[in-house]
């Protein structure tokens, strides 16, 4: 159902009935290392290439989150993806592996949520009784696709933020137990002129404002409502814009309530700059650390908000700004 302008309130409240996260070496030696169902000690995951090995962590997750909810591959209805990967090539070819009908999304950073937020719309509307959302990212192709790769060390500035490897999925349905999805704020693309592909932070924080307001405004409700809100891929640059801009607009966040996925997700002495980032940035630990916090009993309501930039190598090369977006959305034990 429609709430307000661009929200969704999800009457069902469908059901996250089993969830995974996948992760690569260097998330392994993370602070949220114990979170992630599978950890490959090898960046390669024993393929011939780096875009290989994202697609067979994508697989991974998605067989662990099918496991974890008690059913068979056939029962899911449709499967949702998306990546960072040009045309999305590690989502589309897992989907090719896995034989179910395949729903491909491009979000950049932002597509674990846009991706949940659709599943549960499938849910609630009675069009499917299992879909299942997932989302990944590898540090080296991202690298290799956006700036440059890994093995041609480029010094980095402070503001630029570290691709996570790994890969979220989570099953939705109707009836079970579990935390459920209650809403979700879909996001418009925000261009504030950033250019520089090693800012992504301050290009996305804008647009994580405005859905932010947006779902506060359109369900009428406030921060105080959630015991945690968590922007998907800001790092310490944006989410620190983030707080200023919220200010600004009368918005007060509790430093104990509002955070980002990629300033959780690595320890203090890890190399990461500002933080981590990608596609599996917020499907894992969203998939991985907050449900799993959740099904404890430590969280009740939590909102995230995953943020996109919606560049390309193409759109860089001509010189243009980052468009960027924000999806949110609401998950309630």
């Amino acid at each position: 159902m429609l709430k307000g302008h661009q929200s969704w309130i999800f009457n069902s409240k469908p059901i996250i009935l089993g969830s995974a996260a996948v992760g690569g070496p260097f998330e392994g030696n993370g602070a949220l290392a114990s979170d992630f169902d599978i950890i490959h000690e090898d960046l390669w995951v024993g393929q011939d290439s780096f875009e290989k090995a994202e697609k067979v962590m994508l697989e991974h997750a998605c067989a662990r989150a099918i496991e974890k909810s008690n059913i068979k591959k056939e029962d899911i209805n449709f499967f949702i993806s998306g990546d960072l990967m040009n045309q999305i090539t590690s989502s589309s070819f897992a989907a090719r592996s896995l034989g179910m009908p395949y729903l491909g999304i491009f979000g950049a950073c932002s597509s674990s949520m846009e991706g949940l937020a659709l599943a549960a719309q499938l849910i609630d509307s009675k069009s499917a009784k299992y879909v299942m959302a997932s989302a990944s990212s590898h540090n080296a192709t991202a690298e290799k696709q956006y700036r440059y790769p890994t093995e041609y060390g480029g010094q980095r500035p402070p503001t630029a933020q570290w691709t996570v490897t790994g890969a979220g999925a989570a099953v939705l349905c109707g009836e079970g137990v579990g935390p459920r999805v209650t809403s979700a704020t879909m996001g418009r693309v925000i261009d504030m002129g950033i250019s520089d592909p090693y800012n992504m932070g301050a290009a996305m924080a804008p647009a994580a404002v405005d859905t932010i307001e947006a779902h506060f405004r359109d369900l009428n409700i406030d921060d105080s409502y959630y015991d945690l809100i968590a922007t998907g891929d800001l790092g310490k640059v944006g989410h620190e814009i983030a707080i200023s801009l919220l200010k600004d607009h009368g918005i007060e966040m509790m430093p104990n309530i509002f955070t980002d996925c990629g300033l959780l997700i690595y320890k203090k002495d890890q190399p990461v700059f500002s933080g981590g980032s990608g596609c599996g940035c917020s499907a894992t630990v969203t998939y991985g650390h907050f449900l799993n916090r959740m099904r404890k009993g430590e969280l009740k309501r939590i909102l995230i908000v995953a943020t996109g930039a919606l560049m390309s190598p193409i759109s860089y090369q001509q010189k243009e700004s980052i468009p960027c977006i924000a999806h949110a959305v609401s998950i309630e034990m």
